[in-house]
């Protein structure tokens, strides 16, 4: 599809998915109506982030110059960036019904890894301001490189689709934080070295249901037989595409906010941009993760 229709048909799939999960219920207190709708916004925000444009200076200058004539209402950068920091929670609302759409709760198998999201530097990070109180030192096993900022969680399903995603300290161990992206899932969980341990998989078994599986460390004596961990292994590599298409494609590693709202709108709106694109892929009979099948230069 020409880059208009993808547009289009994003718009239409998100206000529909408005309509369903807001409706009439109003989401201002106080304060006159924005020129925009909350779809249109969410829209320009979404359609940026899938084009690799993750700002949103960059987001207003690309749809003021190319598209001024789908966004009549479009005013001034600080107006639009004030109106889409405010639905952050608007766009996590969306995202999950359109996951679920696809299969992503009910699928029988799930992924999750973690990656490093670093705020600065390493060698800048005691004199660094930014996230002061937030960010904490961690260590990014993949990397074997210590950093300084916070850490995704992700979880995905047997196709790519994203479960679950939650943003944590970058010390807080991986243990902890898959508690959160659990909720709803069921079956069998494949995650890496981190989560090892019989003692937290019975844990995990006994409170969700879900069989966790992982690889063991290079001292330790392996029970299962080669065909399965050859399949362990290959199905591994899906979580890693997908984390690789958030880092490439919509730069989730790079933290350009202040605060820590921003950051989380930042990363609802690339992690409902993935998720459109999946479904979008999934409407056109294209594989979900092929992204680059989507728009037809």
């Amino acid at each position: 599809m020409s880059e208009e229709d993808f547009i289009i048909n994003v718009f239409c799939l998100l206000e529909d998915e408005y309509q369903k999960q807001v409706g009439n219920q109003p989401i201002r207190q106080r304060g006159f109506a924005p020129a925009l709708s909350d779809s249109e916004v969410i829209t320009m925000e979404t359609v940026a982030e899938f084009l690799g444009i993750d700002t949103d200076k960059g987001c207003w200058r690309f749809f003021k110059k190319h598209y001024s004539h789908f966004f009549p209402a479009l005013g001034s950068k600080a107006n639009f960036a004030k109106h889409a920091s405010k639905l952050f929670a608007v766009k996590l609302l969306l995202q999950e019904p359109i996951a679920v759409r696809l299969g992503a709760k009910s699928e029988c198998l799930h992924f999750c890894d973690g990656f490093p999201m670093p705020v600065c530097h390493f060698r800048r990070a005691n004199f660094s301001q930014v996230f002061k109180c937030e960010a904490c030192f961690g260590f990014c096993a993949a990397k074997k490189e210590p950093y300084y900022g916070f850490k995704g969680n992700l979880l995905i399903d047997a196709k790519g689709v994203i479960s679950g995603l939650t943003l944590t300290q970058a010390h807080i161990d991986e243990r902890e934080s898959l508690w959160d992206i659990l909720e709803g899932i069921k079956g069998n969980l494949i995650a890496d070295k981190g989560l090892i341990g019989k003692d937290y998989q019975a844990q995990v078994y006994q409170h969700t249901g879900i069989v966790l599986h992982t690889a063991v460390r290079d001292n330790m004596q392996e029970t299962r037989s080669p065909a399965f961990i050859q399949w362990l292994k290959s199905k591994r590599r899906l979580v890693e595409t997908v984390i690789g298409q958030l880092t490439e494609r919509f730069h989730i590693e790079k933290v350009r906010a202040r605060k820590l709202v921003s950051l989380i709108n930042r990363t609802a709106r690339k992690i409902l941009s993935h998720t459109l694109a999946c479904f979008i892929n999934a409407k056109l009979g294209n594989p979900l993760l092929q992204f680059d099948r989507i728009i037809a230069y």
